[in-house]
Order: structure tokens, then sequence, then C-alpha cells
């Protein structure tokens, strides 16, 4: 049976992203030159506003439940965030168990270098300054060192989502995680992939270095019922039931130093996360509904019953039902007013069309908006350091 849902869903993310991109983060752009600082303030925050609403449409109109277990992230803590890469749509609803542990102006993600180009999505991803990869090791090293010294030097708070497993888990990127078990002596692993080490050693440790770093996150998403895989079952109306995330911090002091204690750190940290994804999925019944009674400290995702963390999971509800309420009349009344204006006047269609011939050129002149940004901070340092000088 035909569904509406998923086409009606990604047409509101499109609609609003774009109407966002253009009406909002657009007009700002010229702040980018002449006050930085007030450039990235006011961008991550117009960013964020847009980040409550997938929430927003998957939960309160679709019916999708969340259920967050584990650590809570620090206020205005740097972190370095690394997930099982179930679907190739974690991401996206990694927002949800943001919006209950932490905050959405902080994130900054690790994608596909082809995502760039999407008109809204990922010129909106540009502005957010995100880490657009190409898979080529040489060439994402140079770049993400650029960006990530950048994070460094601005001294702001900045939380980055990475994948080290590199794709998602699929029955074909399982057999080649198998090959590389058995060329290397390694378990096999039926929930996770085995993960790369290189880029996320290569991240924390200039991250480290540049002292942009208080802790690390490791984040296991599991789907109890239906696992939509791609953009193509969200598109059919295959919406996940239900998705739970476990938290656990590590503070950047107990992890280690070296390349090959780190890469050992991580190697054991995703055989615990097998353990726990194996113990998830294998101890439900057939037929289970998450109203259904279980073991409180089942999987490791569920903690034993305690009244001041019972208040807070019940505040961050109440917090994020409002937040997500707000959103879906905001941008209800937001794109209605964008859509109106550019029916109504000519001067309106103009300036749309100057803004998408902006983002459609600039991208193969400058690398993107985020590149443009690290520019002018240069630019800026230079000459902070010669008026440093002239005194």
């Amino acid at each position: 049976m035909l569904s509406l849902r998923g086409p009606l869903f990604f047409f509101a993310l499109f609609l609003s992203s774009l109407m966002g991109c253009v009406f909002m983060l657009a007009p700002v752009l010229p702040l980018m030159v002449i006050a930085p600082r007030m450039y990235r303030w006011i961008t991550h925050r117009m960013l964020a506003t847009w980040l409550t609403l997938p929430p927003a449409l998957l939960e309160l109109l679709l019916g999708v439940r969340v259920r967050v277990w584990g650590d809570w992230f620090e206020p205005n803590e740097s972190s370095l965030i690394l997930m099982n890469h179930r679907t190739r749509l974690d991401w996206m609803f990694l927002w949800s168990c943001l919006m209950r542990r932490s905050e959405l102006t902080l994130l900054k993600i690790c994608l596909k270098s082809a995502l760039k180009s999407v008109p809204g999505f990922g010129w909106a991803m540009q502005v957010g300054c995100y880490l657009f990869l190409s898979r080529r090791w040489m060439v994402d090293r140079s770049h993400l060192s650029n960006i990530l010294k950048f994070f460094c030097h601005i001294r702001e708070p900045v939380q980055i989502l990475l994948f080290p497993e590199g794709t998602d888990l699929t029955e074909h990127t399982r057999s080649r995680s198998d090959e590389f078990a058995e060329k290397h002596s390694l378990p096999k692993y039926e929930f996770v992939l085995h993960p790369r080490t290189t880029g996320f050693t290569f991240m924390l440790e200039t991250l480290r270095q540049g002292g942009n770093l208080d802790a690390l996150h490791d984040i296991t998403v599991a789907y109890p019922q239906l696992i939509p895989q791609t953009e193509g079952h969200l598109l059919a109306g295959q919406f996940p039931e239900e998705i739970h995330f476990h938290l656990q911090r590590f503070p950047v002091a107990s992890v280690p130093e070296d390349s090959a204690g780190l890469q050992i750190w991580l190697q054991d940290l995703w055989k615990q996360k097998e353990q726990r994804l194996q113990e998830f999925y294998c101890s439900r019944p057939p037929g289970f509904h998450p109203d259904m009674s279980q073991n409180r400290t089942q999987m490791g995702f569920q903690q034993a019953p305690d009244c001041q963390r019972v208040k807070s999971e019940l505040e961050a509800e109440g917090r994020v039902w409002m937040l997500q309420a707000a959103s879906l009349l905001y941008w209800s009344v937001f794109c209605f007013l964008s859509c109106l204006s550019l029916w109504l006047w000519t001067t309106v269609r103009f300036y749309f069309l100057l803004v998408a011939i902006f983002f459609l050129f600039q991208q193969p002149i400058t690398g993107g908006v985020e590149m443009m940004e690290v520019a002018c901070h240069r630019l800026w340092s230079r000459e902070e350091k010669v008026e440093e000088k002239v005194e």
C-alpha cells in the first residue's frame, strides 16, 4: 500500500532547509568577513533551530519513540562522538538523542562529500562547517587538518560526530569486515563492523594537541523493530517504531595518548559495543512490544530506577516536547510566508535566484562556504597579530 508519509516527510525537510538557507542563513553570510564571531554565533543557532524539526516530525507526527540511556554530556564541553553506523540515517536520528542529553548548536558531522552539493541540506551543512570526506585519505587528511585546527583556534566548544566504521552495516559491508577480521586474526562481528582507526586517531590527536577536546562519547544505536536502512525506506514510509541510544562518556585524560594505544582502545570499545548489541537483539522475544515489562538492567541500555535520574528524564522529555512543538509551529509559518513572498514579489524571486547561483558556483571556486570561513579566520588572525606587534 502506497504511503504518503515518506514523501511528505522529505518534502517538509527539503522545503524548510531550502527556505531556511535562502532567507535565514544567506543574509548573514557577509558577517563572515566583517564580524566572524558574530557570524558563528548566529549561524550555529539558526542551524540548531532547523535541527529540531526532523525529530519533531518523527516523534510528534510519525510516532517514533526514542529511548536514551547512560551518561549525559557536560555543558559546553568539546567532545568527539563515536557511533556505530547501523543505517545510512543514524546521523539524523541522533538529533533526537542530543535534544535530550546535549545541545544542537555544537554538533558537527563527518559526512560524504557528495552531500555537500545537495540544495538546501548541503548548503546549510556548509554554513554549519560540517566535515565533508572524499574517502581518499591523502585528500581528507589535509581537509580535516584545516577544519580541526580552525575549531581549535576559535576556542569554542564543538561536538564532532564520527562513524569509525566508515559505512553503514549491510550484508556486503559485513562480509568485507569479516575478510578484514580473518586477515588480522580478529573476531567476526554480527552487529557492528570493525572500526577504521586512522581517521579516529588523527582527529583525536589533532583536537587534543589543539587543546579543544574534553571528552569522548561512545553512542550505541539500536532499532528494536523496523530498521530503515536507506533514504528509500523512509521515502516508502518505513519509519522505525522505536530507537534506542546508549551513551558512555570518557574524559580525554582516560584515553591513551599514543596512536597504538588509541587503536587498541577503539577496537576494545567496538568489542564491547558488539556484545551490548548482541544482548539487546538476542534477548528480545518475537513480537516484542516496547510497553511490555522488561529487565531494567538489560543490555546496558537501561538502568536501575533512580529518583533523581527519573526526574531528570521527565524534565528533559517535557523540554523536548515543547521545543519540538515550537519547531513545528515556527517552520510551518516560516515556510508558508517564504513561499507566499516568492509568489507575490518579483524582487524576492530575484533574490532567491541570486542566492541559488551563489551556492551553486562558489563551491567549485572556494571549496565550500566552510572553507571561506576558515580563510576569513586566517585573515582576521593575521590582522590581530599585526596589531599586537604594532602595540
